[in-house]
């Protein structure tokens, strides 16, 4: 028996002796599976197991064979839920990637399963892997998908609007099946989409309308591509999380944005750091602000150039807001006099002073002029 033979066996038995009543973790083996009998361990603990509601195999990396192997042990299983696929692709070809998405996408088909939760998140596929997960969304395994992580993996404008057209047939297709999709998490941060893939996701969050987190931090997105994802949560009401941070909203964006709070009934976390929204930006927010969530219970705004009048204006805004226990608004143009104020506002409000995080005040003079770049 080779040495990772024995590793595997090693690992598949400890897995033995765990509450497997839900699944199998493989999380962080660093297992290097090449061929279908490096995988027989993993495939086996895969059939061995009763009730696979979920199988976690981040931080290994699998080959197409071994991707088939494990497929072919998920054929037995309808009753799975929850594939939880991060960081499963280091090292391997791009052309790799797609090959074993589509094994096991097929696996999961031909077992019935129903997934609720899909996370791909660190594999870095870019638009030649969205082939092997359009495959998967447009099968009948992802019909009552609700959970998709799709945290840096190199989509660009190409891949986010391949991701679009496949989710939009996936909603079609499971009308059809009287099953409709009901995607309630959708995680895509570093991706690149820009204001060209943002607008073509949003098209699908305004037909799907069931959105709780949208999760969209870094991916170069401008004023253009937030005001149609804003139009698009207005068809979202239940929505609880929304993370646009280090995307360009500006002044520009933040119209629509304020727009859009007042419906968002249930939001409890909003996250604009790094999102340039400036004074100007966070005198129109502050209006939305006013009449959004009673719900809300963190507000990140840090690193975006508003000055003392700006934040005291988001912060008169937040009278109504009881449940809020953080305040982000470090990195900004206050100084020390405009801090003080702020300060003194939130405690005539009686919320807790220790709830605001000042960290990293700019060192930019106090005034702000918006006299320019406001996308």
């Amino acid at each position: 028996m080779d040495m990772l033979s024995k590793d595997l066996n090693i690992i598949t038995e400890g897995l033995a002796s765990l509450d497997t009543k839900e699944g199998l973790s493989f999380a962080g083996k660093g297992l290097k599976l090449e061929s279908e009998s490096d995988a027989k361990p993993v495939v086996d603990a895969i059939i061995a197991c009763k009730n696979l509601k979920y199988l976690n195999l981040e931080g290994n990396t699998l080959s197409v064979n071994a991707a088939k192997a494990i497929a072919k042990a998920l054929t037995y299983h309808n009753e799975f839920k929850r594939a939880h696929w991060k960081d499963m692709f280091t090292g391997r070809m791009k052309d790799e990637i797609p090959q074993a998405l589509r094994f096991l996408g097929s696996g999961l088909t031909s077992a019935n399963a129903r997934l609720v939760e899909l996370d791909l998140s660190d594999n870095a596929f870019g638009p030649i892997g969205m082939e092997g997960l359009v495959s998967i969304l447009k099968s009948p395994c992802c019909f009552a998908l609700q959970e998709l992580k799709l945290n840096n993996n190199g989509l660009g404008v190409t891949g986010a609007k391949l991701l679009s057209k496949a989710l939009m047939e996936t909603y079609e297709l499971s009308k059809k099946e009287q099953i409709r999709l009901n995607l309630r998490v959708f995680i895509a941060g570093r991706n690149r989409l820009e204001n060209e893939g943002a607008m073509a996701l949003a098209e699908v969050f305004k037909k799907v309308d069931t959105l709780e987190e949208l999760i969209i931090p870094q991916n170069g997105i401008y004023h253009e591509g937030i005001n149609k994802l804003c139009l698009a949560l207005k068809s979202n009401t239940n929505l609880k999380v929304l993370n646009l941070n280090d995307n360009t909203v500006g002044p520009k964006g933040c119209l629509e944005l304020a727009s859009v709070l007042p419906m968002l009934g249930c939001l409890t976390v909003l996250n604009l750091g790094d999102c340039l929204i400036k004074s100007k930006g966070a005198l129109i927010l502050a209006k939305g602000l006013q009449e959004s969530s009673l719900c809300l219970q963190e507000l990140v705004l840090d690193f975006n150039e508003i000055n003392s009048e700006g934040g005291l204006d988001i912060v008169k805004s937040l009278q109504n807001k009881h449940e809020l226990n953080i305040l982000k608004l470090g990195g900004n143009n206050f100084k020390r006099n405009g801090r003080i104020s702020i300060i003194k506002e939130l405690e005539k409000m009686g919320l807790l002073t220790s709830l605001v995080d000042f960290n990293e005040d700019s060192d930019d003079d106090d005034d702000d002029d918006d006299d320019d770049d406001d996308d």
